[in-house]
């Protein structure tokens, strides 16, 4: 990896915002998965999370555009388990939707947590999820059309939080703790390495902060398997 190269990593690692995230409900095409994505990954969101009854759905590289490389996708198999996982985070869910209550998008605090909750494809919100959600927030429009692709609508509310967490300064200094910054980094710059030790169910090697590999300690049982130090001396990284 060439300098220019990892220098445009660490930067745009330093900028996520880990309490930030959109949740899609009852997902169907995975194209609109794939737009979220890529719209997460340029406010420097670190993952979304979908609602799907489909068995499997993810993120191609076609659709993606290699934006799976840095977001990830959390599927959950209900809305209740997904809210739950926002409560303990303390995060405020933002659920756009039509009703007397909602405001206009623009007047929300996005620099508090926020999962931002968008509707179906087909459906929009269930009621469940408005029931839940803590605000409520409409797109204001002039013509005769009342609803955006999700997408598109997506990418608003985002680019809304990232102009307000911009203007507060959020983006200035990293706000990932030392360890999910130093794992992320390995994984970014390591792919190879990292999928290795998933697969092996090793911890990852030390790197420093030029996301270079550290000599394993001899004696250490964490790296005592063979095959993982003949792999990654011989193994193009």
């Amino acid at each position: 990896m060439n300098q220019q190269r990892l220098d445009t990593i660490i930067h745009s690692l330093r900028q996520r915002q880990p309490d930030l995230t959109v949740l899609m409900e009852n997902v169907t095409k995975p194209h609109n998965l794939a737009a979220v994505a890529r719209t997460a990954d340029a406010v420097g969101l670190l993952d979304i999370h979908a609602i799907t009854e489909r068995k499997s759905i993810r993120l191609t590289s076609m659709s993606a555009s290699g934006v799976k490389k840095w977001i990830k996708v959390h599927t959950h198999t209900d809305i209740n388990h997904a809210i739950k996982n926002f409560r303990q985070q303390d995060m405020q869910i933002i659920a756009t939707c039509l009703d007397d209550t909602a405001v206009d998008f623009r007047e929300v605090d996005y620099t508090k947590p926020s999962a931002i909750l968008m509707g179906s494809e087909l459906q929009g919100i269930s009621q469940y999820a408005v029931d839940e959600s803590d605000i409520h927030v409409y797109i204001p429009m002039a013509g005769l059309v009342q609803s955006l692709n999700v997408s598109v609508a997506s990418a608003l509310i985002l680019y809304e939080a990232y102009q307000q967490r911009q203007a507060a300064g959020m983006y200035n200094d990293c706000r990932l703790d030392n360890e999910r910054y130093y794992q992320l980094l390995f994984e970014w710059t390591h792919p190879k390495v990292a999928r290795y030790c998933q697969q092996k169910q090793l911890a990852y090697p030390r790197i420093n902060d030029r996301a270079e590999i550290l000599e394993p300690v001899a004696d250490s049982t964490t790296y005592s398997d063979q095959s993982f130090a003949d792999w990654l001396k011989h193994k193009k990284l």
